[in-house]
């Protein structure tokens, strides 16, 4: 399969997995060798100093979108391999670490299987860092409460059974979101078409039997997750209604549009199968545009 991958997509993997094998080579280092003075050096500066390294070598010998794409990767394989290392803590930095680990493989993931499935649409936004201003002012919030909680209420970040729950919420939701990817193919897009593309086709198998927007289905229980990972009450309420309405407005723009592309295919699609979302209905003509 990654043979018929773009170079940038094998980049990726590469840079990925060289950064998380660094880092996890130089955290771990004083848990397998035992803790000493010169350890303590290697296994906390070391990974800052190999990344700045990495990324030396990186920005001279790569250009342009290839040196976008593998610097990007090489960070987000840096913060997975230092969430690894935090969730072997029996403290609060168990749940920072399962944290990392889920936002890290949710952005790197969302890239790969751009490459994998719809190549020709790759870009560095595929990564979906740069989402939006709203998407990183939620994401630091949530970070924001989860240190102010853990600084005045340490308790209160070490119920790990329901963090747990939060991973088991991150894992299914990821599951659900790259099989919509790799079911619909090219038929999937970050963004709402508003053309309809010649080689546009309705899907309604395999994930898309179950729920017609699986990919957002994925991605409100993976924010979610993450939410109860970090154990943030505030967030995981503001998350849940945040996540809600702006999946509510999204299916309902996209719906007709899909409407308008394939009629009462879709209709048809519409009554035997649910958006996949609590009390989101969808856009019905003649219901006077209901939710």
């Amino acid at each position: 399969m990654m043979g018929n991958v773009s170079p940038a997509a094998k980049h990726a993997v590469l840079c990925f997995s060289l950064s998380c094998f660094v880092f996890i080579v130089s955290l771990f280092s004083s848990s397998v060798l035992g803790f000493t003075s010169e350890l303590w050096a290697l296994t906390y500066w070391g990974p800052g100093l190999y990344f700045c390294l990495f990324n030396f070598v990186l920005r001279y010998s790569l250009k342009g979108f290839t040196y976008d794409v593998a610097v990007r990767s090489a960070f987000l394989g840096s913060v997975f391999a230092t969430g690894l290392y935090f969730a072997t803590y029996d403290n609060s930095y168990h749940i920072f670490g399962l944290y990392a680990m889920a936002f890290s493989m949710f952005h790197f993931s969302e890239f790969l299987s751009v490459a994998l499935t719809n190549p020709k649409t790759l870009t560095v936004d595929s990564f979906i860092l740069n989402h939006s201003v709203q998407y990183w002012v939620a994401a630091v919030s949530s970070w924001v409460e989860a240190a102010i909680e853990n600084y005045f209420f340490p308790d209160m970040k070490t119920v790990f059974w329901l963090s747990h729950i939060g991973v088991v919420m991150c894992v299914v939701g990821e599951v659900m979101r790259k099989m919509a990817m790799f079911t619909a193919k090219t038929n999937f897009n970050h963004l709402v078409q508003t053309v309809k593309s010649p080689d546009h086709r309705l899907v309604t198998h395999g994930v898309y039997h179950l729920c017609r927007h699986p990919s957002y289905v994925g991605w409100f229980y993976w924010s979610v997750g993450t939410q109860i990972i970090l154990l943030n009450p505030i967030c995981v309420i503001i998350y849940t209604l945040v996540s809600w309405t702006f999946f509510r407005e999204r299916i309902f723009a996209e719906e007709m549009f899909l409407i308008s592309f394939f009629g009462t295919q879709y209709l048809d699609y519409q009554k035997k199968v649910g958006t996949g979302l609590p009390f989101i209905r969808g856009y019905i003509p003649g219901l006077n545009g209901a939710w």
